[in-house]
């Protein structure tokens, strides 16, 4: 499975949840039409949210600034004005801030686009709709995409409705940046594996934090159930960190969210079988997490679902925690897609089921 063989529609859904731009009244309209590459999904919901924001406003900040001007503005720069002998020719060297769209999280917008003009797999078409949108950028500096800090674009009250637009950009530059072979300037293929697996997780783990605050939804870290007299070394021993945790106050759900090409293995025989270093892996962090022993932890590997025919279907219970394997079809109608997170919740409920050991 890659990227292009899922609704576009869904993939929206999965940004506008992992970026939490659900709150926006103004959500941009994706509807299931056909694109040749990621490349040129990602310019047109960066296309319509910025020329959204442009009709809004852009999101302006009062940055500081120094000129030299005939009256006072602001604080006088002695220093400067003395230097230069702006006050031989009647003037001062001022500094004071002005409300400007010249702003870090604009200066990002405006970087992104020319990537995408230059460099990415963009249809005609929509390069040319991304190049209209630069004559109202014209009063904000471009930036190497390569430099920009994304820990300190902030967001905030009056400039929420960016959030998406720079998660989507993010999302672009690290799928874009330029690399040199033979002379030229060429891309990355975007949108691999590991990409989409990152946005998978957040998307569900956003998902639950938006609809069920009350499962105290969150990234956990599990502690290795040490013997304390036999300890040494413990520092040495990797982290475990869940994608997503569940927890309704009597029952835990460790989710393991993964996105591959493939969700089975080929075994012995040709036999189809779960990737069996994920399966230890959420083996070991629901046991570990499990630290009075009663079962009351679970853990779901949860893929999202091929173009393969056969598919992981895995419900059993080894060494007292219910362990299981499942799937998510990202080509679901959303209200079917939503209605199979749903059914999650279930696991969180007590059920009976035989005993069966990993060996």
């Amino acid at each position: 499975m890659t990227a292009a063989t899922i609704r576009i529609r869904n993939v929206y859904v999965m940004m506008a949840y992992a970026f939490r731009s659900l709150q926006s009244r103004d959500s941009i309209s994706v509807k299931s039409e056909a694109f040749n590459h990621l490349h040129d999904l990602l310019a047109e919901l960066l296309y319509r949210g910025l020329s959204s924001q442009i009709k809004r406003g852009l999101h302006s900040d009062y940055l500081p600034r120094v000129d030299t001007l005939a009256t006072v503005r602001g604080r006088i720069d002695v220093s400067q004005t003395a230097s230069t002998r702006s006050m031989l020719r009647g003037r001062l060297v001022c500094q004071f801030d002005e409300y400007l769209p010249d702003t870090p999280h604009n200066r990002v917008l405006k970087s992104v686009v020319v990537l995408l003009i230059r460099r990415g797999e963009v249809a005609a078409l929509r390069r040319k709709a991304l190049k209209n949108l630069l004559p109202h950028l014209e009063s904000v500096r471009e930036i190497k995409a390569s430099t920009i800090r994304w820990g300190d674009l902030s967001i905030h009250r009056a400039n929420a409705n960016y959030r998406m637009l720079l998660g989507i950009c993010e999302l672009i530059v690290k799928g874009l940046l330029p690399t040199q072979e033979s002379g030229s300037s060429k891309l990355r293929s975007w949108m691999t594996d590991e990409a989409m697996n990152r946005l998978y997780e957040r998307f569900i783990l956003q998902y639950f934090k938006i609809h069920h605050p009350e499962l105290s939804p969150h990234a956990r870290q599990i502690p290795w159930a040490l013997n304390s007299l036999e300890s040494d070394g413990a520092g040495q021993l990797p982290i475990m960190q869940t994608d997503i945790t569940l927890n309704n106050g009597h029952a835990e759900l460790i989710i393991d969210a993964k996105y591959y090409g493939r969700s089975l293995q080929s075994g012995r025989g040709d036999k189809q079988t779960v990737h069996s270093h994920n399966l230890y892996q959420i083996a070991t962090y629901t046991w570990n997490a499990d630290v009075h022993r009663d079962g009351s932890v679970s853990g779901v590997l949860l893929y999202a679902r091929t173009i393969h025919e056969e598919q992981p279907d895995v419900d059993v219970v080894i060494q007292g925690n219910r362990i299981g394997v499942q799937t998510l079809d990202l080509n679901l109608p959303w209200e079917a897609l939503r209605s199979r997170l749903e059914g999650l919740l279930g696991w969180l409920e007590p059920r009976q089921v035989h005993v069966e050991f990993l060996v």
